[in-house]
């Protein structure tokens, strides 16, 4: 099989160590394990070649003026002249594979006018979150590329349950979508990682993932500073970078010694620092549609943590209370420090909670399901066209 792994949002450096950039890097990772020739459409690339992507070939897409400016908007929009022309000057393909951007639509359309099996991945409805979190000026032209691209693909894969919700009640995608979560690759989590920031006499409570509104580490801060002034032998590490550092520093100079933030780190760093903790939390604040797949959520469980949650979107069908990890409503401060300080205490049920998670990821969760089932959608939507 010869497919094209498409990506012209600029956001998403394919080589680089964003969540999105892992999603791309592993589903190509199993795909070219399964002996496919993958041609990756990048508008970013983000660093060097990944091990297991020696036999990716590259194509660059035109690099976008930066900045959110409306120059900006109408030069992505424009861009998908040339990505058509790229994939019209290429030997024939099997499959299109894209991970969903906005302004982009020229892929699907291509796949459709070529009678093969175009796969639109989503991670989020992008027009809203552009609009929320940064600046949309052309939202109208917006609008129209989305609905160009949704209307050409065979199949539309959502990442959660509520983004296929939303997917089917909002685009003309309706009766194409299915969800595929996202996945872990387990093999990098054995007994044989070592803990990078090992901490003996004291219980780590972390975080792994950007440092944004969204992600509500703020909230794990405050537990954190509670249960240190309560008289418990906490450290907190965060794992990650972001906009909201200053303000987690200055929250927590009064603990600087038992506080550590590492910043960014490359992905093959991740199991170390994983390994330094005894509990990983993922305290998402309470929202209006929670349509994420956590990547940290799933590597929590791989890494074979004790997990405290926040109990919103595809986390809740993810964790099982009590079984997999403790789940808390979203925004309870009182309810995070109970389930905290309940870990801190009880020494079996972490390791319990650890051992179970760690086990469900290993048979639920790994990449190579997550590319199954891609393809199984692939075929499912080249059969539909005959």
């Amino acid at each position: 099989m010869r497919l094209a792994y498409v990506c012209t949002d600029p956001g998403v450096p394919v080589f680089g160590r964003k969540g999105g950039s892992i999603h791309v890097q592993e589903v190509l990772r199993r795909m070219c394990a399964r002996d496919i020739e993958v041609v990756l459409f990048a508008r970013r690339v983000g660093g060097d070649v990944p091990a297991g992507l020696e036999s990716v070939s590259l194509r660059r897409l035109c690099k976008a003026p930066s900045g959110q400016t409306e120059e900006r908007e109408r030069f992505l929009l424009g861009a998908n002249d040339q990505l058509r022309a790229m994939l019209e000057a290429e030997p024939a393909f099997d499959m299109i594979y894209e991970r969903h951007a906005l302004w982009s639509f020229a892929a699907m359309e291509y796949a459709k006018e070529a009678a093969i099996p175009g796969v639109l991945e989503v991670n989020a409805p992008l027009i809203d979150e552009q609009q929320r979190f940064r600046t949309l000026t052309l939202v109208d032209e917006a609008g129209h590329a989305a609905a160009r691209s949704f209307a050409a693909a065979g199949a539309v894969l959502a990442v959660s349950k509520p983004l296929a919700s939303w997917l089917e009640t909002r685009t003309c995608a309706a009766g194409r979508v299915h969800v595929v979560p996202n996945g872990v690759d387990v093999s990098r989590f054995g007994s044989d990682v070592r803990a990078s920031l090992p901490a003996a006499g004291t219980i780590t409570i972390g975080f792994l993932g950007s440092l944004r509104p969204w992600h509500g580490v703020e909230q794990l801060v405050e537990a954190f500073l509670r249960l240190r002034h309560a008289g418990h032998p906490v450290r907190l590490l965060i794992v990650g970078d972001g906009p909201m550092r200053a303000q987690i520093e200055h929250a927590c100079a009064s603990e600087s010694d038992s506080v550590v933030l590492t910043g960014a780190v490359d992905p093959v760093e991740v199991p170390g620092f994983l390994a330094s903790m005894d509990i990983a939390v993922a305290p998402y604040p309470a929202m209006d549609s929670f349509y994420f797949s956590p990547l940290k959520l799933y590597e929590y469980m791989a890494g074979g943590k004790a997990i405290v949650a926040s109990a919103v979107g595809q986390v809740s069908e993810v964790i099982e209370d009590g079984r997999t990890g403790l789940l808390y409503e979203p925004d309870d401060g009182d309810a995070l420090c109970a389930a905290l300080a309940r870990l801190i205490e009880d020494f079996w049920l972490r390791s319990t909670l650890a051992e179970n998670a760690k086990l469900c990821a290993q048979q639920e969760h790994g990449w190579d399901r997550v590319v199954e089932s891609i393809l199984a959608h692939a075929q499912r939507c080249g059969r539909a066209m005959v």
